[in-house]
This record gives C-alpha cells, sequence and structure tokens, in this order.
C-alpha cells in the first residue's frame, strides 16, 4: 500500500468538498479497498498504485470541473465517477478563455503578461512558432502548458521535446551514469514544467509509453515528427545544419515550437547560431508565427528584470561604442589614402599613430 497527498489550492474548501466532506466520502465508497482522507487543505489517499493513479485523475477532474462552476455536488463525483478513464482524461475544462491549463494540485496555469498571451494565440493559429526572449519571461513553461493541453484534448497523440545538449560556459568533463543519467541535468527545466502539470503516476505512465518523450536534439535525426506537439528548447545553441535537420523532422499533422534567447548563446565563439541563421531565411516563409518576449514578460524575482534590462543597456552601449571605433579607424584610412594620392604623404612613411622605428644601435637610457 502506498500514500499520496493532494493539495487544494484556490479554492472554497466547502464548496470542493461538500457539506461534511460527503463528495469526499462518496468518492471514497467507489474504492472500497483504499482510503481517501480530508485534512484541512489536504487528501491523503492511501491504496494500492493503479487505484491511486485513478483516483488522483478524478480528483484533478474534479478540481478543473471546480474552477469553471464553482462548486462540486454529489451529481458531479457520480458522473465522473460513472465515466470512462479515457472521457475523464479527454475533459480539460477552462475557468475563462485565458487560462491554459490546471496543474497537477489544481493551480490555474494562464498568461501573466500580454506577451505570454500572443503567445498562446500564435501557436494556436500557426503550425510552426519561432518564440525569442530573454530569461524568466515563461516560455518554457508556456509553451509546455501548452502542448500538455494539446495531448489531453486529444489534438495530438504525443508530446516532444528537446534541447541542445551545450554546456553553459564551461566544461564539465566526464559525466558518470548511463546516457539518459547524463543528459537529464540539461533537460531538467522540462522535467520541473511537466511535474508542475500532470500528477507524478500519470507522468510516468506517459514516458514509460513514449507519450511524452524528453530527449537531446541529435535523437530527432532521421524521425518523421507526426501528430505530435513538437518543443525544441534553447535554440539559440543549436548549429544552422542543427536547426534545419530539426525543422525538417515535421509531419503534416505537426505543432512545432522553437524558442530561444539571443543573449545567451553558448556556442563556441567562431560557430553561427542556427537560430539566428534561420530567423533570417524564414523571414520571407508565410505561415511561420514570430512572439518576442522582452523583460516587461519577466515573471521571475523582481531582480531578473532588472538584471535582463541592464544587460542590454550594456550591450547597446558596448556596441555603440565598437562602431564608434570601427567609423573613427575607417576614416583614419581613408584621410592617409587620400594624403597618399596627392602626393603629401611618402607611401613608405608610417601612419602618424604608428610607433617610430628604433635605429639598429639605438640603446635605451636606465
Amino acid at each position: 500500500m502506498v500514500e499520496k497527498i493532494i493539495t487544494l489550492e484556490n479554492m472554497s474548501l466547502v464548496d470542493f468538498l461538500g457539506p461534511d466532506n460527503q463528495n469526499i466520502r462518496q468518492l471514497a465508497a467507489a474504492f472500497p479497498g483504499s482510503k481517501i482522507i480530508s485534512r484541512g487543505n489536504e487528501i491523503k489517499i492511501q491504496g494500492q498504485p493503479a487505484v491511486i493513479s485513478r483516483i488522483n485523475d478524478l480528483l484533478s477532474s474534479l478540481i478543473e470541473h471546480y474552477h469553471q462552476y464553482g462548486q462540486i455536488t454529489d451529481k458531479t463525483v457520480n458522473q465522473y465517477l460513472s465515466a470512462t478513464s479515457e472521457e475523464a482524461e479527454g475533459r480539460v475544462l477552462a475557468a475563462s478563455p485565458d487560462v491554459i491549463l490546471f496543474g497537477a494540485k489544481g493551480g490555474v496555469i494562464k498568461a501573466k503578461t500580454p506577451n505570454q498571451q500572443k503567445l498562446v494565440d500564435t501557436v494556436m493559429a500557426h503550425d510552426l512558432t519561432f518564440t525569442l526572449g530573454p530569461a524568466g519571461t515563461g516560455k518554457t513553461y508556456i509553451s509546455v502548458a501548452l502542448a500538455v493541453r494539446a495531448l489531453k484534448n486529444k489534438e495530438v497523440k504525443k508530446i516532444i521535446i528537446s534541447r541542445p545538449v551545450v554546456e553553459a560556459g564551461e566544461s564539465l568533463g566526464f559525466l558518470p551514469g548511463d546516457m539518459k543519467e547524463k543528459v537529464d541535468p540539461y533537460l531538467r527545466p522540462i522535467y520541473d514544467a511537466l511535474e508542475d502539470m500532470i500528477p507524478a503516476e500519470k507522468l510516468k505512465f506517459y514516458q514509460e509509453n513514449k507519450i511524452i518523450e524528453i530527449a537531446p536534439l541529435a535523437y530527432m535525426r532521421g524521425r518523421t515528427l507526426n501528430n505530435a506537439f513538437v518543443l525544441l528548447d534553447e535554440a539559440q545553441n543549436t548549429t544552422p545544419s542543427q536547426l534545419k535537420m530539426f525543422l525538417t523532422r515535421m509531419g503534416p499533422t505537426a505543432k512545432v515550437m522553437v524558442n530561444g534567447d539571443r543573449s545567451q548563446i553558448d556556442l563556441p565563439t567562431r560557430q553561427k547560431s542556427g537560430l539566428l541563421q534561420a530567423l533570417d531565411i524564414l523571414k520571407s516563409v508565410p505561415g511561420i508565427g514570430y512572439v518576442e518576449m522582452t523583460s516587461e514578460d519577466v515573471v521571475r524575482h523582481r531582480l531578473v528584470k532588472e538584471i535582463v534590462e541592464a544587460y542590454d543597456r550594456y550591450d547597446t552601449e558596448e556596441t555603440t561604442r565598437q562602431a564608434q571605433q570601427n567609423g573613427a579607424a575607417r576614416r583614419d584610412e581613408r584621410h592617409e589614402r587620400r594624403l597618399r594620392e596627392q602626393g603629401l604623404l611618402d607611401a613608405a612613411q608610417p601612419a602618424a599613430d604608428s610607433e617610430p622605428e628604433l635605429p639598429v644601435n639605438h640603446e635605451q637610457a636606465l
């Protein structure tokens, strides 16, 4: 026998649990071999793993129902109990048009900024969407939520999420373990988002049955990604050939998202980013959506927004300074060339700002 605890958030416990917890007692009566105990805002489930998974699915559906209608009755519980598991799984309800999904613990997942809402709308309207923006703007989280919603609504049969395995400015050297253990640290943000949105047992089931795949970009070669919601995250760290390979995997019924951050390219200095090249090459191709996030969309700690803006100012000033230096150097070269053409400067004479050549026998005074 195993145990699971579900936390009820952002809801009236009386309206959800019913008078004298009648809704929970009705649910418990349907599964006599298990225990369902309500204490405060927590519901504890004890029983066999398969039964706990079923009860968890039912509670998730009831939580979604509550967020739409504001109350759970004994008739509601009976309707969900009588529905098949497939019908219950496909039931994704929204409290308002801007709700994307309800999380594993009943929390509402929705766009928090105008650009995040623009991302949601753009993905709905296009089969391929490029999303760019700094860290903390919710690119990955919103994308994963859209993928999970598409799966639960049976718009796709699977979710495929990939990232290029590139070290962020440091060499980690040899990593022990099998291939999954080696690459999982790079994919941790994806797992974190999925765990917020799908109960642990259901997520494990999805992964074991290849309904949700999380893999390095190199694993995409040779595949046709069809009837799937496909997300490529951290695309700024792809090479041009890698991104071309990924985009050409797109099947006729696939929904594809490509996310990246221009300011965090971890490729070797001389290596061009495939994302930046693709944005230039594909800008005239119709049917592709583009969303640009800014520091105003940062939803992490307030300092993250300040940090992003400070780096943006520095980059702008550095670009201006470099352009001014390059312009001054070009003006000096043009001036020197004109002097030579007019015969005012001997061809063998060094430029004014170059170091004078010392005589062979010159001795430096100490």
